[in-house]
């Protein structure tokens, strides 16, 4: 039948107001539907508090964690690890690759309702440029030979030569002219109390406890459907498993125990996900290279070759990481398949070390050298249970071989600030976190030797430093992967960190949270578009 013959009941009414009216109805249904879905709040543990939120002065995981959260860059890195716009829509490079021009997004407000514009992006970039700010990162930018402003939403950046990593580097997060003009960034109030444009506002921190961000109403790619994030300090890995597991917060990065023995019962399966990839980050011993007992590389060899890799990755990873031999990410071409990787060998550990002239001349099972016997410290972080069974681990092995070791375990804050930034230790267990792009200068290059910088353990090396600086100017991909080996190689030969594991990242999630969808990237990258269902809304 024809439903538009005449004699249909129907057929009076006209065709376009009917699907004008669906369209309203279909519109009013979702938009109820849609609007439902924003809500709740997701709770994270950390082990540490974060200790500064101005994005480039700071250089602790917690503290990125949360400017990750308030703050946003010129670019970011898409699911599948391509470059993508964020503040900018676009940019033009030069054909010499000395220029770049970003175009900004013109609908960016900071959260008291100021626009973001190129005054923003050029301030920011000449503070982690001036000296008295000490930024840790400034090795990335130093090439910045101007930042010139076009118009509000047009900004070019010339540079003095070529450089690689340009794109990736200029993601790090724009703080707000109108608010830091003139502050003492070192000093300011702003890193406790910051104003971004991001995501999430922070609501409130109280010291070694929590942090309370909102939701930003007004982010420029849509509202978060999360409310809050909130992050918990638990310095205890297995008290954040009990709050985990009791409700108190809603995820938490797992220890290989707690995986494989916490979370096969139907109860825990029937609240959370779990989600597990390769991380790009590596477990390492590193050694003060100013410490008269490693200034010998064969010290150095000597104890990488005494430690062995299989049993912390099987006894403290219970088999979830894989063997590390050098600085780069393994799934990548820039990890080189041909470097030193100091396999299990005690009796060649300690042909090393009698090379050196370390032997047990008076027979008290402890080397020694010149009347000092071979004593030192091995520190690490309080509340990483993995670092701690890695520092008993190793210090057994060594004591193997007449090493007379003392384990020290330190709260995280002095840590940092007293230890490791001072270079106040002898050997001490940590890990890094690997950027997208393969340039290492921040941790290699004899520059970044200094106290307050990531090369802490002081290690210089003339060919490195001349390699990482090659690695910045060439664009072409196959000349990078033979720069980026050859560093692995040297690195490796040299022996300045015993490099242990790359491990398997073991993340539990409460699965009223969805919108998660794993990637190369991970699983954090599109938080924004997570959401709970009307029906499992907790908070």
């Amino acid at each position: 039948m024809n439903r538009n013959k005449p004699g249909n009941p129907h057929s009076k009414i006209p065709v376009k107001p009917l699907l004008i009216i669906a369209a309203f109805i279909f519109l009013c249904l979702a938009a109820s539907a849609f609007a439902g879905y924003f809500g709740d709040a997701y709770v994270t543990g950390s082990i540490a508090d974060a200790v500064s939120l101005i994005p480039f002065l700071s250089t602790d995981s917690s503290s990125h964690s949360i400017t990750g959260m308030i703050f946003n860059g010129l670019t970011k890195f898409d699911k599948n690890l391509n470059i993508i716009g964020d503040l900018a829509e676009r940019w033009d490079v030069s054909e010499d690759g000395k220029e770049i021009t970003f175009y900004l997004r013109k609908n960016v407000r900071w959260h008291d309702g100021m626009p973001l514009t190129t005054r923003d992006i050029k301030f920011t970039f000449e503070a982690i440029l001036d000296p008295k700010n000490a930024c840790p990162y400034v090795s990335s930018y130093r090439d910045i030979q101007s930042v010139d402003i076009i118009d509000d939403y047009t900004v070019k950046f010339t540079y003095s030569q070529p450089y690689a990593p340009a794109l990736s580097k200029l993601g790090i997060e724009i703080v707000p002219e109108h608010i830091l003009k003139g502050e003492d960034l070192r000093t300011s109030k702003f890193k406790r109390d910051p104003l971004g444009c991001g995501a999430y506002i922070l609501e409130k921190w109280k010291s070694d406890q929590y942090l309370i961000l909102n939701s930003n109403h007004d982010y420029f790619e849509h509202r978060p459907y999360i409310d809050k994030y909130v992050m918990r300090v638990i310095p205890d890995l297995a008290v954040q498993f009990l709050e985990l597991a009791t409700g108190g917060i809603d995820t938490m990065g797992l220890t290989a125990y707690q995986y494989f023995y916490r979370t096969a019962s139907e109860k825990f399966k029937s609240k959370f996900n779990t989600y597990t990839y390769l991380s790009r980050a590596y477990a390492y011993v590193g050694y003060n290279l100013e410490d008269p007992l490693f200034s010998d590389k064969r010290v150095r060899k000597a104890l990488s070759y005494a430690i062995n890799k299989k049993e912390i990755i099987d006894g403290v990873l219970l088999g979830m990481g894989e063997p590390c031999t050098g600085p780069f990410f393994k799934e990548t071409p820039y990890y080189s398949k041909k470097a030193e990787q100091y396999k299990y060998d005690k009796e060649r550990a300690l042909e090393l070390l009698g090379e050196a002239g370390w032997r047990d001349s008076d027979g008290d099972g402890i080397l020694d050298k010149d009347g000092a016997p071979f004593k030192f410290k091995l520190i690490t972080n309080q509340g990483n249970k993995d670092r701690e069974d890695i520092a008993t681990i190793v210090q057994r092995e060594w004591q193997e071989l007449g090493v007379d070791v003392e384990i020290q375990i330190i709260a995280w804050a002095a840590f940092l600030k007293e230890y490791v930034d001072k270079k106040n230790f002898q050997a001490v267990i940590l890990g890094w976190s690997l950027p997208m792009d393969p340039d290492c200068f921040v941790v290699w290059h004899s520059s970044s030797a200094v106290e307050g910088g990531l090369n802490f353990i002081s290690f210089k090396n003339e060919e490195v430093d001349a390699l990482i600086e090659e690695g910045r100017r060439t664009f072409d991909v196959y000349e990078r992967i033979r720069i980026y080996n050859r560093i692995h190689e040297i690195i490796a030969e040299e022996a300045p960190y015993t490099f242990l594991y790359f491990p398997y990242a073991r993340v539990a999630i409460s699965n009223r949270f969805k919108g998660i969808e794993p990637a190369p990237a991970g699983i954090g990258y599109n938080f924004v578009d997570w959401y709970v269902d009307p029906g499992e809304v907790r908070y």
